[in-house]
């Protein structure tokens, strides 16, 4: 007779034939309970990726120290990797790590700090990567896609690979999008691509190519013609809230040509 097993605690995740609970829960609290492993985790609660160099200087450890603790929480499935180019990216392996590490942070009585990007705002705000929008607008974008449920990842790639819902297909086919032609081209139609400064996904591929010529022929933003840069203008601000709902108004301010920031009106 078939099991189905949900999936409800850390340990499910790590567990095989030979492992007892007990076994598996001593494990993995091993794996957390030393203070520079710890400091690595709840680096990343907060949900943004880092590189094993960052997680060392978080650890207060050398580097090589601190591959030999990745590769301990690897191995009890607490962290995962994301190669990108010449980078590596560590993140938390599931929401179900971040929830014990919250209860174990209720229970100790601390406080983790926020990530604070260093980038300089302009470029953080809106900019390009290759030929999609990157920064904290190509984040927002990529958040509410994901709510309205138009992006649907792909359960099997190794990284997070997208297709689109019907509903997602219907809302890029009246942006004037060829979903159809973007199928056929010899890349990847869409995917969650890690943002440097954010260290949380925007969507790359012929979706995120096809979303910033869009966005620019509609003069939603204007780009530099010596930086990555983005400008959202104005119209641009009306527009994205019009189409997907989103008040960039709140989140990213306008920013001069200069570098300063505007307050919007």
């Amino acid at each position: 007779m078939a099991v189905v097993q949900q999936e409800h605690f850390v340990y499910d995740r790590i567990m095989n034939v030979r492992d007892d609970p007990d076994s598996a829960v001593s494990r993995i609290a091993a794996a957390i309970g030393e203070p520079a492993r710890a400091r690595m985790l709840y680096s990343l609660v907060d949900g943004h990726a880092r590189t094993s160099t960052e997680l060392a200087i978080a650890a207060e450890v050398s580097p090589s120290t601190a591959s030999a603790h990745l590769n301990r929480l690897k191995t009890e499935r607490l962290v995962k990797v994301l190669v990108q180019g010449k980078h590596r990216y560590y993140s938390l392996e599931g929401p179900n790590v971040a929830r014990a590490l919250e209860g174990l942070s209720v229970l100790a009585g601390g406080s983790r700090g926020q990530f604070v990007p260093n980038t300089p705002s302009r470029l953080r705000a809106a900019r390009t990567c290759y030929d999609h929008i990157a920064g904290s607008l190509g984040v927002a974008l990529h958040d509410r896609f994901q709510e309205r449920g138009w992006l649907s990842p792909d359960p099997k790639s190794i990284d997070t690979t997208y297709d689109l819902t019907p509903a997602g297909a219907k809302a890029f086919v009246t942006l004037g999008m060829d979903v159809g032609a973007m199928r056929t081209l010899r890349r990847r139609f869409a995917y969650a691509c890690l943002d440097w400064s954010e260290r949380r996904p925007h969507v790359g591929g012929a979706l995120g190519a096809a979303l910033l010529r869009v966005a620019l022929k509609g003069k939603w933003v204007t780009q530099d013609l010596d930086t990555r840069a983005l400008t959202i203008t104005r119209l641009g601000r009306r527009e994205m809230l019009a189409r997907f709902g989103l008040d960039l108004s709140r989140d990213i301010p306008l920013v001069s040509s200069v570098g300063k920031t505007m307050l919007h009106r």
